[in-house]
């Protein structure tokens, strides 16, 4: 794991982009009569990653039968209810369900210039989506891609090329790229295909396993970018955080 690299002053901040993924598990861990609602926890979560953009999945727009289940189910959906202050959130639809909804989320300080959202499902069984924002930092036009691919490999691989396509069609060449969120990818193979479209993440030190929370062996979750320097890399760990979700956060830093 690699040390996380604190910015305490305005200069230092100048020009660093810090950005967060998280797999929230829609708020709530455990199954059955036992299941316990973990969405305030993350808010202050959220809050404590103190990251200018972070990207969610699993998001519940919203979910009658948990509503109904919890006494303290918020009014508003969960990525408001996540929202730091002084924050805007944009969430996107992914999955429809018979009592819900839930997508992705992103989260950010920034101003939001667009947004707009893309089907990416590879077969009936799995609703998948991409959110795409653009947000202007320090000035400068940076687009976010945030994903949660399929579970199947066959299917993350066509996943990635029409995120590929989506790329060529909708973010300028020139342009600052964030992608982010969780791949589902157990080897190197995605890793692979997006540095040949120009796609890196910080690679200077071992593997930042987020999954399983509670005993993290595997990286499922990536932070790509294209036009900005990796700098660093942290995976937040302890009990405070393997109790919220099934995945444990990521942050990266990044040099404009």
């Amino acid at each position: 794991m690699t040390t996380n690299i604190h910015i305490d002053t305005e200069d230092e901040h100048s020009g660093i982009l810090r950005v967060a993924t998280y797999n929230i598990h829609k708020g709530v861990q455990g199954l059955g009569p036992t299941r316990r609602l973990e969405i305030h926890n993350l808010g202050h979560a959220v809050e404590q990653l103190d990251a200018d953009i972070v990207c969610l999945q699993e998001v519940r727009k919203m979910n009658r039968r948990e509503a109904q289940y919890f006494n303290r189910w918020p009014e508003v959906s969960q990525a408001e209810y996540l929202s730091p202050e002084g924050y805007e959130a944009v969430y996107r639809t992914n999955a429809v369900t018979r009592d819900g909804e839930h997508g992705n989320a992103l989260l950010t300080r920034w101003p939001v210039v667009g947004h707009g959202h893309e089907d990416i499902s590879d077969h009936r069984f799995e609703q998948r989506g991409l959110l795409h924002v653009e947000i202007d930092f320090q000035g400068k036009r940076v687009h976010a891609i945030v994903v949660h691919l399929g579970l199947i490999h066959e299917s993350r691989m066509r996943q990635v090329a029409k995120i590929q396509r989506f790329i060529e069609r909708e973010v300028p060449a020139d342009a600052p790229l964030v992608i982010a969120g969780d791949f589902n990818d157990w080897g190197f193979q995605i890793k692979r295909m997006l540095a040949g479209f120009g796609l890196f993440e910080y690679d200077d030190g071992p593997r930042s396993f987020t999954y399983p929370a509670r005993l993290p062996i595997a990286q499922l979750d990536h932070v790509y970018v294209r036009g900005l320097q990796p700098t660093s890399l942290y995976v937040p760990n302890g009990r405070i955080w393997w109790r919220m979700s099934d995945h444990l956060p990521l942050i990266a830093e990044f040099r404009l």
